[in-house]
């Protein structure tokens, strides 16, 4: 039997409460917050020793696909992505992962992290694991509580019941997000903050959910037995996926459940909710300043600045949140952690551009960026890794003009095939059949000059795809 840990990440969220460093387009869990390296990534290098972690299941969606490849290539991983047709919250995400897992291993033991938290202390944190293996083996689904640091109302909060193991505790009750007089009260009592993130057999999980909600337990385990393969992604079956009821797994199951346990966790654990606790993880300066890019402070105090280009300086301010990206720029003081996500949800009816993505948009194929629109016409920056290439498209409405700055593009204009090198352009005329490569070992960089009455990304006709978008 194999004892490995099965380690699920779930990975489809779009965080809204970072923003507008997290987008949609982008959220929060691929971006280097930290370091050299997004929160997604660091989870993965958290369970990638081999003597105590299987080979990882990543759950995302078909939006994402591309990034979670690129993200694992990067620091040298391999998982099995499922991938979600539709969002149902992260109940139906995880049975899935459990019922993929079991399929893998009928004995699984599986742990359930979101991709978008911090561990401060591995260390701490997989010697909590070995604890908590002991409980799972008795069926228990195990929960990480994480000791407070202060009254939180951001976090749901667990009471500990009686010890099972060295600390391990069964789960009295589970308490949501409570107002800050009863956030209080939970930490004098001793309770733990609730991380979300869970260790389980996979077969006990799945057998719980189904004895609490049957209808959707059968629907996403008919959705990964149906599931296809599509350019190396494990694609859940849409049909039965879809009838799988959208609830949190906390909701769904771990208030029901009788085999609830919780291990403590003193691993420096962060679910990076806010700017605030971006703040709280990062290096300051004498006064408390965190700064990401080009900041000046005087007089200020605890303030955090995160700038991708433009100088922030900062004069007799305190507890400020400035971050300032190339299409928009937030001021905040983030006393209230759901403020954010209020302004988001108007800006997504005022302004829903700055919602969905950057002004540098990702690409499975590399990335291009708006540098200038008008009536008429649009500018684009465009990189094209090595080896990648655009779809064979057309355009009703628009002719482009490509001018190459670095690398080699090989360009099909209709029937003809044509070398581009540095230096050099070429037009492509509306209505053309064309398609761009980089047949090069460097990245290719060129600079696009969009003209014609509308210049939309929905005028673009996809004759054939490698990464198969519609």
């Amino acid at each position: 039997m194999n004892s490995l840990i099965v380690p699920l990440i779930m990975c489809g969220g779009a965080g809204t409460r970072l923003w507008p460093a997290s987008r949609n387009g982008r959220p929060k869990q691929f971006l280097q917050l930290f370091g050299e390296h997004s929160t997604f990534q660091e989870t993965l290098k958290r369970v990638s020793d081999a003597t105590l972690f299987d080979k990882p299941i990543v759950v995302t969606n078909a939006a994402y696909r591309f990034m979670v490849r690129e993200q694992l290539a990067e620091i040298g991983l391999e998982a099995d992505v499922l991938l979600e047709p539709a969002r149902r919250d992260s109940g139906p995400a995880i049975a899935a992962g459990a019922a993929f897992a079991r399929m893998r291993n009928a004995h699984a033991v599986v742990l359930a992290l979101a991709a978008d938290h911090i561990v401060q202390n591995a260390l701490a944190f997989l010697a909590a694991c070995r604890r908590a293996l002991e409980a799972v083996q008795d069926d228990r689904i195990v929960t990480f509580g994480v000791w407070p640091e202060r009254p939180s109302t951001e976090y749901g909060y667990i009471q500990p019941g009686d010890t099972i193991a060295l600390n391990v505790s069964t789960v009295a009750k589970f308490v949501e997000k409570p107002d800050a007089t009863h956030a209080q009260t939970y930490v004098t009592s001793g309770y733990l903050w609730n991380s979300g993130n869970f260790l389980f057999k996979a077969d006990t999980l799945l057998s719980e959910y189904a004895a609490v909600d049957p209808d959707t337990v059968a629907a996403v385990t008919a959705a990964v037995a149906e599931a296809g393969r599509d350019l190396g992604f494990v694609t859940l079956n849409q049909e039965s996926f879809e009838r799988a009821r959208a609830l949190s797994i906390d909701y769904a199951l771990m208030e029901k459940t009788s085999c609830a346990a919780v291990v403590q966790a003193d691993c420096g654990w962060s679910d990076v909710g806010s700017w605030r606790s971006v703040w709280e993880l990062s290096a300051k300066d004498a006064e408390g300043n965190v700064a990401k890019g080009q900041a000046v402070f005087e007089g200020a105090r605890n303030c955090n600045v995160s700038s991708e280009k433009a100088l922030v300086a900062l004069e007799g301010v305190e507890d400020l949140v400035v971050v300032a990206t190339e299409d928009a720029i937030l001021v905040s003081r983030q006393q209230d952690p759901d403020a954010l996500k209020r302004l988001v949800g108007k800006l997504c009816k005022t302004a829903p551009q700055v919602t969905e993505d950057h002004l540098t948009v990702h690409r499975p194929w590399g990335s291009y960026q708006s540098l200038d629109m008008g009536d008429r016409h649009q500018v684009k920056r465009i990189v094209v890794k090595p080896g990648g290439r655009l779809s064979l498209q057309k355009h009703h409405h628009r002719s482009e003009h490509w001018i190459v700055v670095r690398g080699t593009a090989l360009v099909t204009i209709n029937d003809a095939q044509r070398v581009v090198h540095e230096n050099e352009s070429i037009y492509v005329p509306i209505g053309a059949i064309h398609r761009m490569e980089n047949p090069g070992k460097i990245r290719l960089e060129l600079i696009e000059v969009q003209t014609g009455s509308y210049l939309g990304e929905d005028d673009i006709v996809r004759i054939q795809d490698d990464y198969k978008r519609s």
